[in-house]
């Protein structure tokens, strides 16, 4: 009999190691090893920088590995030595302690040798620094403005000046994320974009970066550019891309609580491309310009506030309306039920909760409006209330 319990007990063990191992397979099977690298983007497995597509990602790339092999260099030779003499003139061969005073020729050696040494590692790391911040004589100069969670592009100068546009995380993304997705087999999962940034190649292009509410930072590792953006403050940096493609980055200052949700997508195309971009911008904002005085229909304006609701809200208020974990609901809130419509406009414009709910003063008074209509009107919210362009307009 207790030979048969320890048989039974092996057969247990033996099941759950073969169950382990079953497990173990399959992990290492599983769709979250079936990502690619994102050309422009991280890579699986990535231990080394961003491959480069502009002359200051290379020189960085360079200057990361020429400082890396002589800080090598130093600590073999250092160390080296240091344990050599340790262990051929120990004690327990015979030799003893010599009996010295200062050398002038060692103090010298040990001065000028590391100095040098610094100066060899300052002068290209000075000259890549001196060119990182020389942002004079772009061709474009784009300003990017940081929100909490997304980033406002604004050509100011050069081909498609005039052109402004929020880039924020693909809503099908936000929700995956949402619904605690695992094991995503996408390969930019959580850096797709609804409207990437858009520059022209072999140009000098100048970002001017500052914030509307927390630190942020404009960062593409394939550039080598990274630049805090900070508000009330104007900061800047450049890049001159060498190939088209879709080039990824994220936000890399902390900035609260949807700083995971934050990405960059910037797209290079070639001159004749990004001139029929600019192009067809110039279309979609000539047909977008709305007079803040007109008289909008509910039905019209609730359509609308429809369309601005999926492409800025619903990724944290959900489209039930219903938010999730600290985010309030819209449906039923009081905000939105209350006849005092100027409540729910100076929310929109200024945020609330310390930047827990952000301001919007970004969007066009009429898509404001819309909005706010749309959310008066939708769910359980049957209010039949309308609220005009003219009226947010007046709230500014």
């Amino acid at each position: 009999m207790q030979i048969f319990k320890s048989s039974n007990t092996m057969n247990k063990l033996f099941g759950k190691l073969n169950a382990a191992a079953l497990m173990l397979g399959a992990w290492v099977a599983s769709p979250a090893w079936a990502v690619n690298d994102l050309p422009g983007g991280p890579a699986v497995r990535q231990l080394n920088l961003a491959p480069a597509a502009t002359k200051i990602a290379e020189e960085q790339a360079w200057l990361h590995w020429f400082m890396l092999i002589i800080c090598t260099v130093i600590f073999v030779v250092v160390f080296g030595v240091m344990f050599y003499s340790i262990w051929k003139h120990r004690k327990s061969v015979g030799h003893k302690p010599a009996s010295f005073h200062e050398s002038v020729k060692v103090e010298i050696a040990w001065t000028v040798v590391p100095f040098v040494i610094v100066i060899l590692m300052a002068l290209p790391a000075t000259k890549a620094v001196v060119a990182s911040k020389d942002t004079s004589n772009a061709d474009i100069t784009i300003k990017a403005t940081g929100y909490q969670w997304k980033w406002g592009y604004d050509y100011i100068k050069g081909e498609g000046e005039g052109i402004g546009f929020v880039s924020t995380l693909d809503n099908e993304h936000r929700e995956m994320s949402n619904n605690g997705a695992k094991g995503v087999d996408i390969d930019n999962y959580l850096l797709k974009v609804d409207n990437p940034l858009v520059v022209p190649v072999d140009k000098k292009v100048r970002i001017i970066t500052t914030a509307n509410d927390v630190i942020h930072a404009f960062a593409v590792p394939a550039f080598g550019i990274k630049q805090d953006a900070i508000p009330g403050f104007v900061r800047d940096t450049w890049f001159r891309a060498e190939r088209t493609g879709d080039f990824y980055g994220q936000c890399q200052e902390l900035c609260g609580k949807e700083h995971a949700y934050m990405p960059i997508h910037v797209k290079v195309l070639s001159a004749t491309d990004y001139a029929a971009w600019v192009q067809d911008q110039q279309k979609k904002m000539a047909a977008k310009l709305d007079d803040p005085s007109k008289v909008w229909a509910l039905d019209d304006i609730v359509k609308r506030g429809e369309k601005v609701y999926a492409a800025n809200c619903a990724a944290c208020h959900q489209p039930s309306g219903k938010g999730a974990g600290p985010i309030k609901p819209l449906d039923g809130a009081a905000v939105v039920l209350d006849a005092d419509k100027t409540k729910q406009i100076k929310v929109l414009l200024n945020g609330q909760n310390n930047g827990a709910m952000p301001a919007w003063k970004q969007l066009s008074d009429t898509d404001l409006a819309a909005v706010i209509s749309y959310t008066k009107n939708n769910w359980s919210n049957k209010t039949g209330q309308l609220v005009q362009p003219a009226e947010v307009k007046a709230a500014r």
